[in-house]
């Protein structure tokens, strides 16, 4: 009889031991690398979208995936790595797990922790909330990605306690990629165009942006990586919009919502003295290799890889779509999405410059500060 009590205690704290281990693990951590949070949009999921029941925005199907490790389907829309897991591998941690499937763990009563870094990306998602339920929910907006890490917050807060987690945040590096979609869906919408100039609109993007960074503030995020708009308009499914050149509006708005979060970013700074940022300048990044494309190793810059009809960009890519053999030749993967290729040289730039990238700090030196 006393056997058998012992034996069920010991069980009932096996819990309360993980948590424990898991702490120790995160304590002798702390000083070596950083976590990192990852929010945006499907340049950096990396398959939260796979657990939204509903949503049609996935990259599930043949051929995403295709030059990944596993040569499978991950939620990443890419032939294989993204920025998310570059970042990773420059840091030298594992990619921040989907939160969608840490809960999904969770519900199945498996053993969670998210001391190792979470991300929040979602493919489709804006810096707007589209106010839509969560079960019918094609995409994670920023505002939402914003709640969920407020719940994780609260959940660390519980397994390692206030002091810890906040010299923990203090560390971290809050990655955010997020603003083309919104630009994307205000060309593609005339009830948006007839609501509000682009001036506006731009403006309005980064008021609310600015509010989910204060958010991020507010419970304990001090460090963060921000990358600005691409050369959007030079997508192939934007080039179908001027006969297969760049859509040069779509590309004037995207920089001037870069010039105005940038100005965002330095006055913030001045605001709150603890902050520190790096700011990726995703569009001159993207503007030389599509003006000296060979230089960079690319021979195909308009068309994408995988898709449907002219230029591969009347559909996205599906499992009937041809899929071009020769994927380091081309800028764009599928309508919308670079290349691992691309991505590659993208977050080479971002963690080490030079300035006309990377400002007024490197990713390396974020991490270091």
């Amino acid at each position: 009889m006393g056997k058998s009590v012992i034996m069920l205690w010991s069980f009932s704290l096996l819990p309360s031991f993980f948590i424990f281990m898991n702490l120790l693990g995160f304590l002798e951590a702390q000083n070596k690398t950083p976590i990192v949070y990852v929010f945006g949009d499907s340049l950096v999921d990396v398959g939260n979208n796979n657990y939204l029941a509903l949503s049609i925005e996935r990259a599930a199907l043949p051929h995403y995936g295709i030059d990944y490790p596993t040569k499978k389907p991950n939620g990443r829309f890419s032939n294989g790595k993204n920025a998310a897991d570059f970042i990773a591998e420059k840091l030298g941690i594992p990619t921040s797990p989907p939160y969608l499937s840490l809960v999904s763990k969770s519900r199945n009563n498996k053993n969670v922790s998210f001391l190792g870094g979470v991300s929040f990306a979602s493919g489709g998602a804006g810096i707007f909330s589209d106010k839509i339920d969560e079960i019918s929910r094609q995409n994670i907006p920023l505002p939402n990605q914003v709640d969920y890490y407020i719940k994780v917050q609260g959940q660390l807060t519980e397994q390692i306690g206030g002091p810890a987690l906040q010299c923990h945040l203090s560390k971290s590096i809050f990655v955010v990629v997020i603003g083309s979609n919104d630009l994307f869906g205000y060309f593609n919408s005339k009830d948006l165009q007839n609501k509000s100039t682009p001036q506006q609109y731009v403006d309005s993007m980064t008021s609310s942006l600015k509010l989910q960074l204060q958010r991020l503030y507010e419970q304990g995020a001090r460090k963060f990586e921000i990358a600005g708009i691409g050369a959007i308009g030079c997508c192939p499914s934007n080039r179908l919009k001027n006969k297969t050149e760049c859509f040069s509006e779509a590309n004037y708005w995207a920089l001037k919502y870069n010039e105005d979060l940038k100005t965002l970013l330095k006055n913030w700074q001045l605001e709150k003295k603890d902050i520190r940022y790096s700011y990726f300048d995703t569009y001159a990044a993207i503007e030389d290799l599509i003006q000296s494309p060979i230089s960079y190793g690319f021979r195909e810059i308009k068309t994408a890889c995988c898709g449907i009809g002219k230029l591969n960009a009347e559909l996205p890519c599906l499992p009937i779509s041809i899929v071009c053999s020769n994927r380091q030749d081309y800028l764009f993967w599928d309508p919308v999405h670079p290349t691992e290729a691309a991505t590659r040289i993208f977050v080479d730039r971002l963690f080490d410059g030079p300035s006309r990238y990377a400002s007024p700090i490197t990713m390396r030196q974020l991490v270091a500060a």
